[in-house]
């Protein structure tokens, strides 16, 4: 490139091709590169004050330069300014105020001229080429490629895939593969970043979406469409679960994905270095789909829990082992490919966990209500878990159940009421105790009970609590996981639960009480509400001046006018 600077117009377009050619990128920016290379040196040489300006005829070769001059009646500037005298030699027509061209002759570059000219063309060239780069593979997510292992840097395996490079680092491999330089292999684009150093392409080969792209290559109807893949969850390396669907009644989802004796489910796994993959059928019906998800293992029943989003999965005690899997992998996969929380218990734990919260149910009952324990046990059997439940229920209902008539379903409400009452009252003594301010009782959807919570959270005035995020407020805690690892301390008896932990879960400070988005961000607006009180609209006062002035008087004729106008 040193060369070009002293180059003949031919040579210098042959460069410019050559370079936009190689580089696959316009020919123009090759140009725009030269011109700049130009003008800076012709600055250095010609002095950095002067704004000297290059050009490069792309067709013919032929390099203008010149130097642009602003036409005053008393020079200033010596670089930049010329009197109206020296200007009409230059041009004729030219006056005060315009700028016109200086002409200069041709340079010859000397080496540090021309080094330095290469610097600002290679450097003009990289950002032509990084932009490129980016421009091609910005949309490109979710693409599955094919390159060849450039090198291995820190566990990080560099990707040549001919236009750029990507990059698989090391989280994002299969473990125990063995990454050597030379060898093709394939991976799914999971994004592309700009950053100063070029794009950056980031790779994957152990993201679930590998995986399906990998199934849609091999299995046509599931690139037709035909059949989808509507959930993946994968332990990379080790074992995967996929939920597939057809939508076609006369084709088999798992056996298609499955192939001729494993045929194309085999070509996955080879692939992906031996990892088992589970084919499942997917269902509408969630707890049939979980009862799937779970295979090899035998369900008893599943319980699932909307509000709380989680899946109680009772199994029978031969088979707990196998539905957690080695290490929790079983479940683990199943959780994510239903993208809820499972819980695994035998049917002795099942029982036992039942008998314990009617117990706790019955006794609390017993308590509040001041009933006798077959009363309270009645209740429970009926679906009642909460006061609540007895307070607000239909009284007709509560009066339905067997041995209940109207006055007692009265008298049963009335003492749900006392009771919930009896406890607001408490928390209200404990929320005072606390120093949560009264303003906070006023807001919509907060009770006594969240107050307490607020306040030991030390939240206890309207600012702490306007100064939260929606979701720091009402996200539901991620508790740790209810089954230990290893399987067989699990067969071995109930597991330990671990303490929740605010740092690890995450979980909004009223978590625990179920409150939609739509409550959350109520509650969260009434708490700034004070902060807007004090503004009012400048245009207001003026407005009702305006109003006030513009009233007619109401006198003695026009009420009586207007009096006769009401009757008639």
């Amino acid at each position: 490139m040193a060369s070009a600077m002293s180059a003949n117009k031919a040579e210098l377009l042959a460069i410019a091709n050559s370079v936009a050619s190689e580089k696959m990128i316009d020919k123009e920016i090759v140009i725009e590169a030269m011109e700049e290379a130009i003008q800076k040196s012709a600055r250095n040489r010609y002095g950095a004050e002067n704004d000297i300006r290059a050009k490069l005829d792309p067709v013919t070769g032929d390099l203008r330069l010149w130097r642009v001059v602003e036409v005053v009646e008393e020079v200033e500037d010596y670089f930049k300014q010329v009197d109206l005298a020296a200007a009409q030699k230059l041009q004729a027509d030219a006056k005060v105020g315009d700028f016109i061209v200086d002409p200069l002759p041709a340079i010859d570059l000397g080496r540090i001229d021309a080094q330095s000219a290469k610097q600002v063309i290679f450097q003009k060239v990289r950002d032509a080429e990084r932009e490129r780069q980016f421009e091609e593979f910005k949309d490109r997510a979710g693409e599955v490629i094919t390159g060849v292992i450039k090198s291995v840097e820190f566990g990080h395996v560099i990707v040549n895939m001919g236009r750029a490079e990507g990059v698989i680092r090391r989280d994002q491999q299969i473990p125990r593969e063995a990454a050597r330089v030379g060898e093709r292999i394939r991976a799914i684009i999971s994004k592309v970043e700009r950053n100063n150093r070029g794009p950056q392409i980031f790779l994957s080969r152990a993201h679930p979406d590998f995986m399906r792209k990998l199934f849609a290559q091999e299995v046509p109807e599931i690139y037709d469409g035909i059949i989808e893949i509507k959930a993946a969850a994968r332990d990379p390396g080790s074992r995967a679960k996929i939920g597939v669907i057809s939508h076609d009644s006369s084709i088999d989802p798992v056996g298609a994905c499955v192939g001729m004796k494993g045929s194309r489910v085999q070509a996955v796994v080879q692939e992906l270095q031996g990892e088992k993959i589970d084919i499942i059928p997917w269902s509408e019906d969630q707890a049939t789909f979980i009862v799937n998800a779970l295979q090899p293992a035998t369900v008893s029943r599943v319980v699932l829990d909307e509000e709380e989003g989680r899946i109680e999965v009772v199994v029978p005690d031969d088979q707990l082992s196998l539905a957690i899997g080695r290490r929790g992998q079983n479940v683990r996969l199943a959780s994510q490919l239903t993208a809820n929380q499972i819980d695994i218990m035998t049917e002795e734990e099942a029982s036992e966990k039942r008998q314990k919260e009617f117990a706790e149910r019955s006794k609390t009952f017993e308590e509040e209500l001041d009933v006798d324990e077959t009363l309270s046990q009645l209740l429970v059997a009926e679906g009642f878990a909460e006061l609540e439940e007895v307070a607000y229920v239909q009284l007709d209902e509560l009066a339905a159940i067997e041995g209940f008539d109207e006055e007692l379903a009265e008298e049963l409400q009335s003492r749900a009421l006392e009771a919930i009452e009896r406890q607001e009252a408490a928390y209200r003594e404990e929320r005072k105790e606390l120093g949560v301010e009264d303003a906070l009782a006023e807001i919509p959807h907060l009770t006594e009970q969240m107050l307490v919570v607020l306040g030991k959270a030390g939240i206890k005035e309207l600012d702490d609590l306007a100064d939260l995020a929606t979701d720091e407020l009402i996200a539901k805690k991620r508790e740790a996981p209810r089954r230990r690892a290893n399987p067989d301390a699990a067969a071995a008896g109930p597991p330990m639960r671990r303490p929740p932990q605010r740092e690890q879960d995450k979980g909004g400070v009223l978590g625990e009480f179920g409150l939609s988005e739509e409550q959350g961000n109520e509650i969260i607006m009434a708490a700034r509400a004070h902060w807007f009180e004090d503004e009012t609209p400048a245009a207001a006062p003026a407005e009702a001046d305006i109003a006030a002035a513009g009233e007619p008087e109401v006198g003695p004729d026009t009420q009586e006018a207007a009096d006769a106008d009401s009757t008639q």
